[in-house]
């Protein structure tokens, strides 16, 4: 096969892949408090590849291309953003994909992975307990034997090359925006979104700006060390306050209240944003949570990201309709 070039995946990403928009919402508790927000929409960068995740796996596949490495192999759950955005973008840019899913082959027959393989994805089922080893270095390099000719990308894409990723989302920001960004706040799940904005706008203005996680998983307290290893790792120095918000996750990971759902709903019928409940419908429930609460000042300019995820609402769908059948 003739060896694909840098110069290649470059052209193929300017053509695919433009910065998102900054929009400004309303809403009368915005009004009620005297509270700017504005939503990165991150959401529409690309079709397929969007959000955060494309951001986390950009840098990783430019470093692949150059060390002349086209499969990249990664970690994922059966409805994972992160595999499907993955898949995606082995398709539109030239890169062999295989993923190591959790859980059973009859996830295979779900709207996310089928997609997935579609666009040439290689997936391989293990046992729960197995997956548990993904970050284990003697499970890592057994896995490094078994797919020689490839890299390997951790669950979600956080690592050294996603913090970069992330960082270039801050100075596109600083470009789009007049006002100076008090706050930006994200949803987290693996620590690199989180991490990368911490990075960016420490690069961008130094101390001006605080930068809010969402966590949308129970028992998350363990995602502030995984965020000062990621920018260690990355060799990111940290010079704006951050805090991670654990409260929000709304009984766990891919758990879904009624509240959370009704807001939701409403949050797109107000904003004509939309959002699913698994990353940034609570990321946003939370925004609004923390609003009323007096968290944040009058006046202040707020950022939201949305961070994309819009396929899982397919996934999410497909399991409300089997528990209808029941």
């Amino acid at each position: 096969m003739e060896q694909k070039s840098l110069s290649d995946l470059q052209q193929k990403l300017q053509e695919l892949i433009s910065p998102s928009p900054v929009q400004v919402i309303n809403h009368p508790i915005l009004t009620a408090k005297n509270i700017n927000v504005s939503v990165k929409r991150d959401d529409l960068l690309h079709t397929h590849i969007s959000g955060n995740k494309w951001r986390k796996l950009k840098f990783n596949l430019i470093a692949a291309r150059k060390s002349g490495i086209d499969h990249i192999v990664s970690f994922g759950g059966a409805y994972s953003n992160h595999i499907h955005a993955l898949a995606a973008a082995g398709y539109y840019l030239g890169f062999k994909t295989s993923a190591i899913i959790r859980g059973e082959p009859h996830y295979a027959n779900n709207p996310t992975l089928k997609q997935a393989q579609r666009w040439g994805m290689q997936l391989h089922f293990v046992t729960r307990q197995e997956y548990r080893d993904r970050a284990d270095s003697a499970y890592l390099q057994k896995l490094q034997q078994r797919f020689s000719d490839a890299i390997i990308v951790p669950e979600g894409g956080s690592n050294a090359q996603a913090i970069t990723g992330v960082s270039e989302l801050c100075h596109e920001i600083n470009t789009q925006t007049e006002k100076n960004v008090d706050h930006i706040i994200t949803a987290t799940g693996s620590g690199g979104t989180l991490a990368g904005l911490i990075a960016g706008f420490s690069e961008v203005n130094n101390n001006q700006t605080k930068v809010t996680g969402i966590a949308v998983l129970k028992q998350a307290e363990y995602l502030n060390q995984q965020v000062v290893q990621l920018l260690a790792q990355a060799n990111k120095k940290i010079t704006v306050p951050w805090q991670l918000h654990t409260q929000y996750h709304g009984g766990g990971y891919a758990k879904v209240s009624p509240p959370l759902a009704e807001f939701c709903l409403a949050f797109e019928q107000q904003t004509t944003i939309p959002i699913e409940p698994i990353y940034t419908g609570k990321m946003f429930y939370a925004l609004f949570e923390l609003i009323k609460q007096d968290y944040f000042s009058a006046g202040d300019n707020i950022i939201a990201l949305h961070t994309g995820g819009l396929q899982g609402l397919q996934g999410l769908q497909q399991q409300k309709d089997k528990r209808n059948k029941k």
